[in-house]
């Protein structure tokens, strides 16, 4: 099984905030997809169904969002779920409205919802931040996140909430960067290409085989030193 964890607040609202757009998230795979009609268990709101044959859960804690973890914790321990069968989907400030990231494991960020599900649920859970964009100034966030979307925000939030739905089996499938890709392309980006590898660098060498080969230094060829060089081993040829 696998849950697909959506992070925001309860209540009407809070419904429309930039913090809730892993509810909204939750609430696009499930409209587009057959699921079970939400029912209250795990302190959260459930629903089961099934995507790329493999059964899943939504969950969307009704908690509030510090206490996230709780909810999801309970549920992992009921069904006796190890951190790689979760994918918990939250807002991210450091990213521009409409992109999105998918990692496994990390930081928390600052994000309270994310502090506590690593505290319930261990850390090594893939995560799907969602960018809302930074307001710019430290002062200015704590409005922003629990702010509304702007009618503007449609623009973006739409297609970017669709084409998580319409390709949600790729979290099933853990076919993360292809979903990036038909994320960034429904947004009007390209696909995020591979970042070409660096070049080896030559392996070092020890600090003896350097000094070995430091300037290939050549034997003297006359002097007392090539004197006794020469009785030692002779000359070339002999």
């Amino acid at each position: 099984m696998l849950i697909i964890a959506g992070l925001g607040n309860p209540g009407a609202k809070y419904a429309g905030n930039r913090h809730n757009i892993g509810f909204m998230a939750v609430d696009a795979i499930y409209r587009r997809h057959s699921f079970s009609p939400w029912s209250k268990k795990f302190k959260a709101e459930i629903s089961e169904g099934e995507l790329g044959g493999e059964k899943v859960l939504l969950i969307k804690p009704q908690t509030f969002m510090n206490l996230s973890g709780e909810a999801v914790g309970e549920a992992m321990r009921f069904y006796k779920l190890q951190p790689s069968d979760l994918v918990a989907i939250y807002d991210e400030l450091d990213l521009p409205a409409g992109k999105a990231r998918l990692k496994t494991g990390g930081g928390h960020g600052g994000h309270n919802g994310i502090k506590s599900l690593d505290a319930h649920c261990g850390k090594e859970y893939r995560r799907l931040r969602l960018g809302i964009g930074h307001p710019g100034a430290k002062e200015l966030v704590h409005n922003h996140v629990l702010g509304d979307f702007a009618k503007v925000d449609r623009d973006w939030l739409e297609p970017l909430l669709d084409t998580l739905a319409d390709n949600a089996e790729m979290l099933v499938r853990k076919e993360d960067s292809q979903l990036m890709n038909k994320i960034a392309l429904a947004l009007g980006g390209k696909a995020e290409e591979e970042k070409p590898k660096p070049e080896k660098k030559p392996a070092g060498k020890s600090h003896i085989h350097q000094a070995r080969n430091h300037g290939q230094q050549k034997l003297p060829a006359t002097g007392p030193m090539a004197e006794m060089l020469k009785k030692m081993f002779g000359n070339k040829g002999d």
